[in-house]
Formats: C-alpha cells, structure tokens, sequence
C-alpha cells in the first residue's frame, strides 16, 4: 500500500466563534498582552535602511524562525498568508549592516562591556579577524591566511582533538550535510548540533519506541482531533503562527489539553494578530490545564495508564486499542505489570496531581478516537528525557493513536531546519540516512570514497569537558571549530564554560554576528569567519520543518547592506577539506548546491526528492503524511515497543524546590525583550506560587536568592499559578544553578532542571556573613528591579 500524501492547505473556517473569545473588549486594552502592532510598526523601523530586501526575504524566503516551516507568506496547513513576531525579531539579523570598525576593534574589554543583545545590534561581521594570545584587539586577515592557519593547526592534531558544532540559526540542510561530510573526511566523529540541547531525547525515544525519530504527524492533524495535548510546551509563545492552527481546531470541536507545572498566560489566552477575530477578542486556547511537578510526568502518565488497566477489568476494550496492540505492539504485558506495580501514593506525590484529575484526563483519552501528542522542552530537558517521551508514545500506542488521520506523536521543535541536522549526519551517533551499524558504514564509505574514522566521536558536553583533560590525553580537545552557537549562554555552568573555551588553542567562530563567548580569549588564537545568511546562500538553500516538510528557500538578491567577504557555509567547509588534505579533496567537492541536493537523495532515502526542489515554494514531505502509517512501523519487524519506565527519584529534601527555565520574549538564547509581554515578568523574576512564597514569609516584588551546591541566583519574587513546590527562572539567567557533567543516558542532553533552595536575600546575606560556608560561591552581580 503506498503513502498517503499530504493534501496541501486547507481553508480556514469562515465564521467567527464568539466562545473562544477572552474578552469583547478590542485588543485585550488594559491585559498584560504582546502589542502584535506596536512590535511590528517598531521592526519596520528598525529594518528601514533595508526594507526592500527585508520585504523579499518574508515573501519569498523560508523562515529562519521556528520549525513550522513558513515558505514566503504560506503554509501546507491553512491557506492565507501567515508572518508572526519570532520571525519579525529575527529578521534584522539578515538586513543589517556591518559593524562599525571602531567599535569592531576597539580594546577587547571594550567589546566585553556589552551583553549579547548589544552585541547582536551592533552590525554583521564584515570579513575574517583574529586575535591572537596577548592581543588586546580583533585585527583583519584575509581569507586565505584564516584558513591556511586552522588548516594547519588541524594537520598538527590527532582527529580526536578537534571538533565541529552547528547550531540552529538559519543554517540549511546542505550546510549541515557538507560539514558532516567534511568532518569524516578529516577523520573527526566530533560533530554535533543544536538539537544535543533540546529534542536529542525526542529522537532517541522515539526511535527505540517506534523505529523512526521524527513527528509522526502534521500540524493539520490537530485541526479537527478529539483531543490536542501539549506537554511541557508553550508553542504559541515559540511558534506563533501555531495558535492559527489551534483557534481552526477548537472552531472544529478539537479539545486542547496542557500539561505543565506553570498555567502559561499565552497557552491560556492569546491575540493572534494575523486572524482578525483573534487579534480583536483574543482566543481561549487552553480547555484544560493540568499543572505536573517538574519531573512528576512519568508518574503522571502512569497515572493514566494505571487508571485504563482498571477500567479494562470492569469492561474489556473500554481504555485500551486491543486490536490495535496485538496487531502492532510488542511489550504489552511487561508495561501493564509495571504500571499495576505503582501505587496511587507515589503516582500523586511524584506528579502534584490529585487521583481524580488523573482519572479525568485518562477518560478522557480513553474516549477519544483521535488524540495528537505534541511536546517540547519541558520534557527533554531533562536526565530522564528518553523515559518521558517513550512513555509518551506509551499512551500513543496502548490507544492506538498513531499513523493515520488525526492522531499520532509530534516533537514540537523551535528551530528552522534542526530537524535536519541528524538527518545529514552533523552528530555523533549518526550518518545520513542510518546509524552508526556496520551496514550504513559501509554503504556511506562506498558513496563517498573514503574511510570513516571508526571511534564514538562525543557530544558537545563532553567536547567542551574535553578540553580540560591533561595535555597528553589523546582526546584534549585543542581547536573547537563553531558555527554559530554561544555556549556561554546556552549550557550549564557557565563559569566553567568561559574557563574550557579559553583553554582551546585555537577557536573558530564562523557567524553572522558576534556574542559574548567569540570574546572568551583562546591560548593561541580567536579566529572569526564572517558567514552568508540562508537567503545569500548562492543557489539557494533547504531547510526541515517540525513535520518533516523540505523546503526550498531561494537565493534573494538585492541586499542594501551586503557583506562583501561573507561566504556560504558549505563553501567555507569545502575550502578547509582543501587545505587539510589537498590530495583527496575532490571527494567531498560540490559545485553548487544542487550538485549537494542530488547527493543527499543518494544518502537519505528518505530525502528522495530533494532534487527536485529548485524554486521558490518546492516543498515536498518525506515519509508521506503519517509514519507508521496504518501501524506498520520502520522496526525490523514491522511493530512498536511499549517500554516500561520507572518513576524518577529527584532526590528532593521537604523543604527544597524543584527550578525549571523558561524563555521569555526570546528566540533560543537570543533575548529580544528584557519583560516578558505574556505575563510581565522581568528576566530576574522567580516564578513561585504564593502559597510557598506564604510558607517562606516573601512578599512579592521582594529579593529572594535562588541557591544550591552548585551557584546562586539572587532575583525577585513573582507570584504565578504555578503547582507549589516548583519555580521558574529565565534561560540563560538561571544557567548558574545547573551543575555541569550531567546528562541524559540515552541522548547527551544536560539536564536544566535541579533542586534548590529559597531564602529572603536579607536573611540569606545575613546568614552568610556568620556562617563559614565551606564551598564559597560567588555572587551573581544582577542589578535587580
């Protein structure tokens, strides 16, 4: 049977729907709202040196924003044009001019007066710099001496001792398949990507679960769904144009359920200024929330699951898809004694949530045909990542909601094209088209020509510990080669961070801008690439959308404020390969990007088609419209596997907190507004409920400090609906609080959440003058209010 094909946009629904509205008055006056407009009108302004390239690039590129996938105005979901904010703030980083040479090579400490938001204002990277050891300024090189000398240093090193990273910004499927290329061609397996800090979990989870890791179903799906539920997501704060797709659904009876410790304001009432009706009265988009503990869903999901075998006692096929499981699901008896093994006890004080909540939603889903499973962050950011979502694809696969119309399991991704990057290769575990087993090897090593180095290269964690090992070990990473990225701001102790990136002889930065870590110093050189945009990739360029939708984004022309020296970053690997090996480069040579499309359909099955897409608005999906569709999935016998998991012990004391970050007006680490317009809160607000702030005797808008063995976070109070026991901090803010060195056993990814401590600040400062501590901490120097 072959494929069912994704039929394209749908039309939206034509008549208002007064009940979804927050309120008759117009514009949410008076709420604590984004102001959709006034954000807009301000960008106008801020691109207006530009504004003829700035328009071509919203309609006819493919966004570099979130992974929806964009394509110009449209979409394969709704008809009509869509463009949001995420998409706006981003877009000055294609129009900008360079930045001034004054500022750009004034004294080092000069430039390390500003935060990354400043710096990001300044300009583009106008040509190659480098700073050598010693050296106060960045001074400009040219392009030949900046490669001759990374070239060299590589010659020099054991492959095991450099390593790549590619992070998320724009950067297109050909980049991502070139640099994988090359890596192996220059004998590194030390490659990695953006998606090791956020859905590497989804991935492996699904893979082990299902046999496939990527989004078994489309955004289309939700529209006209039982039941829409979002884990650990605020996808209308990450993905605007989401909540289009979520007002259709509701307009088509879909429920839409959210699990997550804290009732986020824009998953409970949001503007979404591109539907008129919604951008007048607002929408009600949440029908239910259901606040977890951090840490609590795997109980909770044993909750449902424990509620469902009971029900199948009293009446058989009442919760479960019999039919479905013994058609298609290995592992059923084995999930069912574990879940009968948990008590209802452990089962609610691990989750927060009362019996009969539970019980709710497990009718709920037990009723319901169809259900989608969409989650993000809140579930892969943690060290028991890979047991959340396989117990996610749990309740996916004991209901049968999975490969077909309306039902199925989405890792909500937030980046343009990070669906991607393990897709061509960039990571450690794989290559394109398969893993790292002896059959894909050989098949990889036939098409491309040579060896692949035959070691486990590390994850960008470990890379970055490497750094630090003795200077005999034969895995001391000594030149780290980075596009784009800021770990700094991105990955757990920070301090450690800046103290590992200054240990590296030789760090690249191949960028469209500067950040605080391309200003950390380096024991023999900083060298600076300054790297085309998506849109000025020649040829043009493809990007993967959460729903597995390839995009083809073309080259737009007509650029006011053109960096004459940038370079396409697949060229820029290409010319490195030369350097290194001159002898062989010819094997990982394209002439343009077509000639890398027409290899990746050889590499990637799935990718078959790639080729095809030549112009502005060639889309095409891999893999149809559903995964395992009609329950047939990629595994070696055609089934999915129920994988019992147990109930993580957070190690929490009474009287600690559970800390948990979140985005503010953000893109990634990229912070766009210093409040948050969803609910008002600053970037050194803690989000508490105000029963604990009661307990603790803190008012709100009071200084609090936020501490544990491993940093302090000195903030102030804001009190949320948020379920007790559980805080929130801003991401990067909140980073000191993370201990470095711990990661999810399956996927690499740090975990972001950790046990803490809350006390007034006056009593915490008090305490602290009388009291010996025994691991001094230094303070965070925040300037508060």
């Amino acid at each position: 049977m072959g494929k069912t094909q994704h039929p394209g946009p749908q039309k939206k629904a034509k008549l208002p729907a007064p009940k979804y509205w927050v309120s008759p008055i117009p514009f949410g006056l008076g709420k604590i709202k984004p102001q959709h407009i006034r954000d807009t009108m301000k960008i106008a302004w801020d691109n207006k040196d530009n504004i003829g390239y700035a328009t071509r690039i919203i309609t006819k590129g493919v966004c570099d924003g979130c992974a929806l996938g964009v394509s110009g105005l449209y979409d394969q979901t709704l008809d009509g044009p869509h463009v949001c904010t995420t998409r706006l703030n981003v877009l000055r980083l294609n129009t900008m001019p360079a930045i001034q040479p004054e500022i750009l090579h004034a004294d080092i400490d000069e430039l390390r007066k500003y935060d990354s938001t400043e710096l990001r204002k300044l300009g583009r990277i106008p040509y190659p710099m480098i700073r050598r050891k010693g050296e106060r300024k960045f001074s400009r090189i040219t392009w030949d001496d900046a490669m001759d000398l990374i070239a060299e240093k590589m010659k020099k090193l054991d492959p095991k001792q450099y390593a790549f990273y590619l992070t998320a910004r724009g950067i297109t499927n050909e980049s991502y398949y070139v640099a994988a290329k090359v890596a192996r061609f220059l004998g590194t397996n030390h490659i990695d990507n953006a998606s090791r800090i956020c859905h590497a979990p989804s991935k492996t989870a699904l893979k082990r679960s299902i046999g496939v890791g990527a989004s078994t179903s489309n955004y289309l799906d939700w529209i006209g769904t039982d039941v829409l539920l979002f884990w650990g997501s605020v996808a209308s704060n990450s993905s605007p144009v989401s909540s289009k797709y979520m007002l259709e659904a509701k307009k088509k009876g879909t429920k839409i359920i959210v699990v997550n410790p804290y009732r986020e304001p824009a998953m409970d009432q949001y503007w979404i200024p591109s539907n008129p009706e919604s951008a007048l009265f607002g929408t009600k988009i949440a029908d239910d929330f259901y606040q977890v503990n951090i840490g609590g869903d795997i109980a909770f999901m044993h909750g449902i699951m424990k509620h469902w075998f009971d029900m199948e006692e009293k009446a058989y096929g009442s919760a479960i898809n019999h039919e479905f499981v013994e058609g298609h699901v290995n592992g059923y008896e084995e999930l069912k004694e574990k879940v009968q093994d948990q008590s209802w006890e452990d089962i609610i004080e691990s989750s927060g949530v009362s019996k009969v909540r539970i019980i709710e939603l497990a009718e709920l889903l037990a009723n319901s045909k169809n259900a989608v499973y969409a989650w993000a962050l809140g579930l892969t950011m943690h060290s028991f990542a890979t047991d959340n979502i396989s117990q996610v694809a749990n309740l996916a696969l004991l209901r049968g909601h999975l490969g077909r119309k309306h039902a199925g399991l989405m890792p909500f991704r937030g980046h343009s094209s990070v669906q991607g990057s393990g897709e061509m290769g960039a990571d450690p575990f794989v290559l394109p088209g398969g893993g790292w087993d002896e059959k894909n090897v050989e098949r990889m090593e036939k098409l491309w020509g040579f060896d692949l180095p035959n070691w486990q290269g590390d994850i960008v964690g470990v890379t970055l510990e490497n750094i630090v090992l003795p200077e005999d070990h034969e895995r001391k990473v000594k030149l780290y080669y980075l596009s784009g990225g800021n770990f700094l701001e991105t990955m757990p102790d920070p301090d450690f961070i800046e103290q590992a990136l200054s240990k590296l002889e030789i760090r690249v930065h191949q960028d469209i801008i500067l950040n605080t870590s391309t200003l950390v110093d380096a024991k023999e050189a900083v060298i600076v690439l300054p790297a085309k945009t998506r849109y000025e990739q020649e040829g043009g360029g493809t990007s993967t959308s959460t729903e597995r939708m390839v995009y083809f984004s073309p080259e737009i022309t007509g650029n006011k404020n053109m960096i004459e020296e940038a370079r396409a970053e697949w060229k820029i690997y290409i010319e490195l390969a030369k350097r290194v090996k001159p002898e062989t480069a010819q094997l990982v040579d394209f002439a343009d990007g077509q000639a890398i499309r027409e290899e990746i359909a050889k590499a990637n099955p799935d990718y078959h088609g790639i080729q095809h897409l030549k112009k502005q608005g060639d889309v095409f999906q891999w893999g149809g419209a559903w995964l395992c569709e009609d329950g047939i999935c990629p595994t070696p016998d055609g089934r999915g596997t129920l994988i019992p998991v147990d109930i993580p012990d957070l190690n929490k004391k009474p009287e600690q907190f559970i800390i948990t970050s979140r985005r503010g007006k953000q893109f990634n680490s990229m912070v766009y507004k210093e409040v948050d317009p969803l609910n008002g809160a600053g970037r050194y607000d803690v989000l508490m409920s105000p029963v604990d702030g009661q307990k603790l005797s803190i008012a709100e808008g009071e200084g609090i400090v936020v501490y544990n063995g491993f940093g302090v976070f000195q903030g102030t109070a804001k009190f949320v609906d948020i379920a007790q026991g559980n805080l929130e901090v801003h991401f990067p803010e909140g980073n000191y609080l993370l201990p470095r060195g711990r990661y999810e056993k399956f996927a690499g990814i740090p975990d972001y959440n950790i046990t803490v401590n809350v006390e007034k600040a006056e009593r915490y400062n008090a305490r602290k003058d009388t009291q010996y501590l025994e691991k001094p901490i230094a303070d965070l120097e925040t300037e508060v209010g």
